[in-house]
């Protein structure tokens, strides 16, 4: 496995892309253990990871985000940690696994320690090449949920968020979101200028907005295009270009990354 990984690696120009793509193959090295493991019996793949598996977006991303949607008596978050630090260990792999089950939404930072000197990305021997695991055991109600065959990298049977309701999650961080992440911005964009992406799920992003504490006014049919608008004043376009470009998979794109284009997509 660590070979057909470094064959990876070597085909790609730049450190940068390297780890993105080293990354990725991780993520689904995960994704296959956790198939195994009866994962997406309980848990719901979302997020932009899921995004991008299932759909293709042209970002990478660095987390694996998932929803606990049944089994909430037997969800068991430890269970899943041993199980990846098994695998990764009998495959020659140095892993470390720190995580907190304290809170709602439960995370674990997986750290493949060495990987990125080993595979040529980097000069530190000690370098390590992070994947963070983050599951939200009290999602808000509404999510609409399918179930996908993906081929990346390895076969998945992936059980996840629908169109519709991936949209939804990313209205609402950037909504909510207190700081300026470029990524949110790329997302959307790509959300938009697909016309045949469906439109948010209202319901669903109604109940994670006032769990999350909303104050402002709901988003519905006539008025969600312009709440975003509203957003995007406040962001720092500078910061999110910086944000999403180590991201890409192809930086040429970021000439469309502009205000203007937002603006116009939003309006149509």
């Amino acid at each position: 496995m660590k070979e057909y990984l470094r064959t990876l690696v070597q085909e790609n120009s730049s450190p940068l892309q390297g780890r993105n793509i080293a990354r990725e193959y991780l993520q689904a090295r995960v994704l296959e253990r956790l198939q195994k493991m009866g994962a997406f019996v309980p848990l719901a793949f979302r997020g932009d990871t899921a995004v991008r598996f299932l759909y293709g977006i042209r970002r990478f991303s660095d987390d694996l985000s998932f929803s606990l949607e049944n089994g909430k008596g037997i969800f068991d978050f430890d269970y899943y940690l041993q199980g990846l630090k098994t695998t990764f260990n009998a495959e020659g792999y140095r892993i470390k696994i720190s995580y907190n089950t304290d809170r709602a939404i439960q995370s674990a930072l997986l750290e493949f320690g060495g990987l990125s000197y080993e595979l040529g990305l980097s000069p530190d021997q000690n370098e390590n090449l992070a994947i963070r695991f983050e599951v939200d055991t009290k999602p808000p109600q509404g999510a609409v949920l399918q179930t996908s065959l993906v081929r990346k990298y390895v076969f998945l049977n992936l059980y996840h968020y629908d169109r519709a309701s991936l949209f939804t999650g990313k209205i609402h961080a950037l909504l909510t979101r207190n700081f300026t992440k470029g990524r949110d911005v790329y997302d959307l964009l790509w959300y938009l200028s697909d016309p045949t992406w469906p439109p948010p799920n209202f319901v669903f992003l109604k109940n994670a907005l006032v769990q999350t504490g909303w104050k402002g006014e709901f988003p519905i049919e006539d008025n969600w295009r312009t709440l975003l608008r509203d957003r995007m004043n406040d962001l720092n376009w500078k910061r999110v270009i910086s944000d999403v470009s180590p991201f890409l998979e192809n930086p040429g794109e970021l000439e469309f990354l502009t205000k203007d284009n937002i603006f116009h997509q939003l309006r149509s």
